[in-house]
């Protein structure tokens, strides 16, 4: 048996890489529906830069695609459109791959609205390569698999413990989709990742109205173009994002009481430190207008606009940042 394996190699030795080849996203992702939200989203990490350009695509309502190996904007595009038009990302999936030159090249994951899943590995993606979809169906190269809720699917990784790293998380975790998928790229990595190294990932969610003061769907669009631990400059900007984007929870919502007026009054009074004119003039002797307005004009300038209130209370995670930013600064 081992002679015969010996002869195998002898007879077909290993193929240089195409000339293409680091043109190619070798990537990891997970496209995924929750039909709790309606959010549709995808996470992706890959050693290749700016994965967040190339890969993810998504329409609120819609449907989610991640496109990679030789990616091919069509499964993007003319995915969501077919999608949009009715059918089930199988149905689009299979409908693209026939007028596709080089479906073989190609790894494709594809949800809808309605949670219908599809993964395709085409034969000619590098080891180790495959998919899984919602419902536990696994498939190789040459596959294409479907199932409901999800689809992961990766490429040149080390072994297959990514995919099932990522799909097996995904399943059993528990918050947001955002979180979700955050916890299966982790996930992903842990189960080896692309075996060339890490260097790009990124997050996109996508809601009815969801990106900022509702005028895009683009709930939560971010991307790590290029860094040492691209999934961990992620989680930071993931949680950036929702410091910033994301509108108060009411369980997060406390009243400004006397000793906490004190306290911000001691910024208000203060700041911005390069500029003759200051948030407050004086200390005001109730919780009125004149410091309401002076601390939601603080808080646009430092950003928190989605979290800015007139109504004696404060944001208690903005607060917990505003605390943060200042911790050194003597008052």
């Amino acid at each position: 048996m081992l002679l015969f394996s010996l002869l195998q190699i002898l007879h077909h030795p290993p193929q240089p890489p195409p000339s293409d080849f680091l043109k190619r996203a070798h990537t990891y992702s997970i496209v995924a529906y929750d039909s709790v939200s309606g959010d549709l989203g995808i996470a992706v990490q890959s050693k290749f830069p700016n994965v967040g350009g190339l890969v993810p695509w998504a329409r609120a309502g819609v449907g989610a695609v991640a496109t990679q190996a030789l990616s091919n904007t069509d499964y993007g595009e003319k995915g969501l459109e077919l999608l949009a038009r009715g059918a089930t990302a199988p149905e689009a999936m299979r409908i693209i791959m026939r007028s596709d030159p080089q479906p073989s090249q190609r790894q494709v994951g594809m949800v809808d609205a309605h949670g219908n899943a599809a993964s395709w590995t085409g034969d000619s993606t590098f080891d180790w390569a495959g998919g899984r979809t919602g419902g536990g169906q696994v498939g190789g190269k040459g596959q294409m698999i479907t199932g409901h809720g999800y689809a992961a699917q990766a490429n040149i990784m080390v072994s297959d413990a990514t995919v099932r790293n990522m799909a097996e998380t995904f399943e059993r975790a528990r918050g947001s989709l955002a979180d979700r998928l955050i916890a299966a790229l982790v996930a992903g990595q842990a189960g080896g990742g692309d075996r060339r190294g890490m260097q790009s990932a990124a997050l996109l969610v996508v809601r009815a109205k969801g990106g900022y003061l509702g005028g895009t769907d683009r709930y939560i669009d971010i991307r790590v173009y290029d860094a040492p631990d691209p999934i961990k400059e992620l989680q930071r900007l993931y949680a950036l994002h929702k410091l910033y984007f994301f509108t108060s929870d009411s369980a997060d919502l406390i009243p400004i009481t006397p000793a906490l007026q004190k306290e911000l009054e001691a910024i208000l009074l203060t700041e911005p430190a390069n500029q003759p004119q200051k948030w407050l003039a004086a200390p005001q002797p109730s919780l009125n207008q004149t410091f309401l307005t002076a601390l939601a004009n603080f808080m646009y300038w430092e950003n928190y606009d989605v979290r800015v209130r007139m109504d004696s209370k404060i944001d208690r995670v903005a607060l917990e940042d505003i605390r943060k930013n200042r911790r050194n600064v003597r008052r």
